[in-house]
Formats: structure tokens, sequence, C-alpha cells
């Protein structure tokens, strides 16, 4: 009896509602893990890493995935290889395989590996370079400029570059024949795989250099220690980085230089606190401030600012300091709120002529001699 093949979607372990992108990401997880390669003799792994293969090759493909939604395998039924529509020759004749096979194991398996890939070696920008600067609270809102020193890679001035010592030049180099990259064929379960990686020889510069210059010892470039004045945009948040463009690594075959990537590390404020554009404080005031009402002085990032309290605030009451937080990244005319909790202080020590002004005042709340209409005695907020 034929085995009962499993649904697509449950090979997979995605929603019939999956896009591509989630199709694309699940087979790469199974692939990854039960791929022969690194499964050898695992007959229940091979099954696998079959079984996700049809069930992908199918759901990728909008056609074959429609009429599968509608028809189950039974769509498909007939067809020659047993792979969907498509069937399984090698990797080098997937036929009705319309996916990039050589994206899928690129990014598994890593490095060169490629199907349908570029082999040229041509002009490839350089790697980004990151560092970091500490700010303080206060640039890290208003902007500033700062200097850091990175160790730069400067063309070696002996061979201009080249690697190689005076009097002599880089050979082409014998194994890929100046290409950068080599093809290798490999035999699998589904037939002939070929992969294209990077020359292990020349490095991918197709280029062997047999007498190195002294001074870069072959690689072309001299590392240097350089300062750099990098300007802090106004609103920048702890984490984010600054682009300076060209400050990186060299590219590779005449290609640009990478970037500099400089990460904000943002100190602490020990008053204020920031999420986002918004600053948040809080800020004491006394009972009878709180009772009576009048003006206090808040301090914000800009200087002190004077607010009139409310008579009869509560403790923990909010208000808005509108304008006076942080500037936006994008549109520093801009700025967000501040925020100020409002809390009423309770003395802990007071004179003889404050105690006996407060119980004074506490029994003008309480006219009736301090009884309850209970006939229950109150204690006053100092007894």
């Amino acid at each position: 009896m034929a085995e009962t093949k499993r649904d697509y979607y449950e090979v997979l372990g995605i929603d019939k509602s999956a896009d591509d992108a989630a199709i694309k990401k699940a087979y790469r997880v199974l692939a990854k893990k039960y791929h022969p390669d690194a499964n050898p003799d695992n007959a229940e792994a091979e099954k696998k890493f079959k079984e996700a293969s049809e069930a992908y090759s199918v759901l990728i493909d909008p056609e074959k995935r429609k009429q599968y939604d509608q028809f189950g395998h039974a769509a498909f039924d007939g067809m020659s290889g047993g792979a969907g529509a498509g069937g399984f020759g090698g990797f080098g004749g997937f036929e009705g395989f319309d996916f990039d096979i050589g994206d899928i194991f690129g990014d598994i398996f890593g490095g060169g590996s490629s199907y349908r890939r570029r082999t040229s070696n041509g002009p490839m920008k350089g790697a980004n370079v990151k560092t970091s600067v500490r700010l303080s609270f206060e640039e890290a809102i208003f902007g500033a400029e700062k200097e850091i020193s990175i160790n730069f890679k400067e063309t070696c001035s002996k061979c201009n570059g080249s690697g190689a010592k005076p009097g002599t030049a880089p050979e082409t180099c014998a194994k890929c024949g100046g290409k950068g990259k080599v093809m290798y064929t490999q035999q699998s379960f589904f037939g002939t795989m070929q992969n294209v990686q990077t020359c292990p020889d020349c490095g991918g510069s197709g280029k062997i250099t047999k007498e190195k210059c002294p001074d870069c010892h072959g690689n072309g470039y001299i590392s240097k220690k350089k300062t750099l004045q990098v300007k802090v945009p106004a609103g920048i948040d702890n984490g984010m980085s600054i682009r300076m463009e060209g400050q990186g690594e060299p590219g590779v075959n005449g290609g640009p230089r990478g970037d500099l990537l400089v990460e904000a590390v943002v100190s602490a404020h020990p008053i204020f606190k920031r999420q986002d554009e918004n600053i948040f404080t809080t800020v004491p005031i006394s009972f009878a401030k709180a009772a009576l009402g009048g003006t206090i002085r808040i301090k914000t990032v800009d200087g002190e600012v004077e607010y009139e309290v409310k008579a009869g605030t509560q403790t923990d009451t909010k208000i808005r300091l509108k304008g006076k937080g942080v500037p936006y990244i994008r549109n520093k005319n801009t700025r967000g709120d501040h925020y100020v909790t409002l809390v009423v202080s309770v003395p802990t020590s007071m004179t003889k002529e404050q105690r006996q002004a407060l119980e004074a005042y506490d029994l003008t709340m309480n006219p009736d001699g301090n009884q309850s209409t209970q006939g229950t005695k109150k204690k006053g907020i100092f007894k």
C-alpha cells in the first residue's frame, strides 16, 4: 500500500495563509536540519529533507499552490517525478522549480555556496566598521561634536596597494583562473549538485602574490590610528548609530570603502528619565504649597522654569511642560514634552511652633472637639 502523503503545510509547519517569506523561512530551517550532508547515512533525515523540498516546490509556486489548495495531492497525480508538478531530477534539472535553489542553500551552508550565482570577482564594497562614542544626557538631546580614534587602513605607500614587493607584480591565480571563485561538483540523492565558492588560494581576488611587500606583508594596506570628528545630531538616543561614509574597510577589486558606524552610548541622568522624545521627572512640593497653591520652580533640560501649582493639588498629580522634551532627530525644531509628577512631601521633623500651627489647623478641620458623628474620638494627624 502506497504511503499517504502528509499535507504540505503540515510538512513545513506553516499556516495556509503563510506568505512566500514564511514559506522560505520554514523550508530553510528544515533543509538545514535534515540535509543529507549534515546527516550522512541517515535514511529518515533524507526522507524528511525530500518531503520538505517537495512541499516547498509546490507552495512557493503560485499556480501549483492554487491547484494544491483546490485539489490537494490529487492535483499532481500522474505527473512524473513524484515531486508535485515539477519532478525531482538533480539540482541542475529542477524542472518546474522556479525559485533560486542557490539562495536557499547559500543561506544554509554559508560561504559562496550558490546555484545560478555570479562567478565574477568584480568590485565589492568594503566591510563596515563599528565603534562607539560616549555622550552625556544633554549632549544626546542637543547634539555635539565629538572626537574619536579608530584604526584606519590606508593604502601602502611602498607597493601602492598591490601587496607585492616593489619590482614584482601579483600573478593570476592558477586555481580559479583569475575569477576569484571555483566550482565544485557534488553528488547527492538529488543528482549532481554544483557549488560556487570563493577560491581558497587567492581569497577571491583572482591574484596570487608570491613576493609580498615587506611593509604591508602582502595586504596592500597599513593600519594607522586616525582621529575623526563626529557630528552627533540632536535627539540621538542610546543605541542609535551615526553613519560615516567611506571610513570603513577598503573595498575589494577596486570597490569603494565601507562605512563607519558610530554607536551612541548615552549616560544616565540623576534627575531626568527619557522615553523616546519625552522626558519624565518627579518634583516634591510642600503640603502648604499643595493646599494653598503657588509658584514652584522646575528643572528642565533648558534650565529652570516657573509653574503655578493649583490650590488643592494632590500627590502624584502629573503636569505637562509642552515642548520641553527631546528634539525629533529628523526635525530638531520639533520637540517632545516634559512630564512632571508632583509629590506632596510630609515633614519628618518640625519645630514646636510648626507643630502647634498644624495641630490648630487639624482642630479647625474637626470643630467638634475631634469627635466623630459616631462618638468615637479621632486622632489628630500627629497623634
